[in-house]
């Protein structure tokens, strides 16, 4: 569905969400493999250490709450070395259940795992489509599939990205530019570190950033592991609610 992306050397690749988890790993795997990467986030120490133990990689700073920074970001990165490759892997997730309702998570976690990436693309769509090429990505997660208990937050920005990746899909790859939506299950990153419930299949970022590679070497749409677990999440999408609901709650214990 997507031009297959099999050589990395001298491609540019911008990652915004890169400080830590997956965002961290993809941005090593890559530069490994040759990309001139740049990371982005908002804690500068972090990326500092990322481009110091990482020669010629580069960093831009900012927060996705903040339209100007992502601006400025954009333009400094076209500059330096061109758009390839963008990655939106910036997310915050806080378990949150309708019976103790606080909307400013509900908001926090809207504006930083869905409007955030809206903000990064209308820096960065101009300049992909009037190159005709490169590539989008969004990290979303298998809980944006269907809802789940502690997701009431969390899980419809999920969903909202991957309505999003499908929608600009049709759009943007007549102009030469491949989209693809990142839907991981269980990572072991500071995302999930507070977790009190069991996490199955749960993974490495190096490991989930080699599968990003490979699914962008594949040139699939949507990027989803381990298959192990997230094929059988893909199975209940399609079950009714009667069955769906039954099943997640025995599942879950609640």
């Amino acid at each position: 569905m997507n031009r297959p992306i099999t050589d990395w050397r001298g491609r540019s690749v911008w990652l915004i969400g890169a400080s830590s988890g997956i965002g961290l790993a993809t941005a090593r795997a890559l530069h490994a493999a040759g990309a001139r990467v740049v990371v982005s986030a908002r804690k500068a120490e972090l990326l500092q250490q990322f481009v110091d133990a990482h020669p010629n990689a580069q960093a831009a700073v900012l927060d996705v709450g903040d339209m100007a920074a992502i601006a400025q970001a954009a333009k400094y990165v076209q500059a330096q070395q061109g758009l390839d490759v963008v990655m939106y892997c910036a997310g915050y997730y806080h378990p949150v259940r309708a019976t103790q309702y606080p909307l400013t998570e509900m908001l926090r976690h809207q504006d930083v795992n869905y409007t955030g990436a809206l903000r990064v693309l209308e820096a960065v769509l101009p300049e992909l489509l009037a190159q005709q090429s490169g590539h989008i990505s969004l990290i979303a997660s298998v809980a944006g599939f269907r809802g789940l208990p502690q997701s009431l937050a969390y899980g419809p920005t999920k969903a909202a990205l991957i309505n999003l990746a499908e929608a600009l899909y049709y759009d943007l790859s007549p102009h030469g530019i491949g989209v693809s939506v990142i839907t991981p299950g269980f990572v072991e990153t500071p995302l999930v570190s507070g977790n009190d419930f069991p996490m199955p299949a749960l993974i490495s970022p190096a490991k989930a950033a080699q599968e990003i590679i490979k699914g962008w070497r594949q040139g699939v749409f949507q990027i989803h592991f381990p298959k192990r677990f997230t094929r059988l999440l893909q199975l209940l999408r399609v079950l009714p609610y009667r069955w769906y609901f039954a099943l997640v709650r025995r599942a879950t214990g609640m």
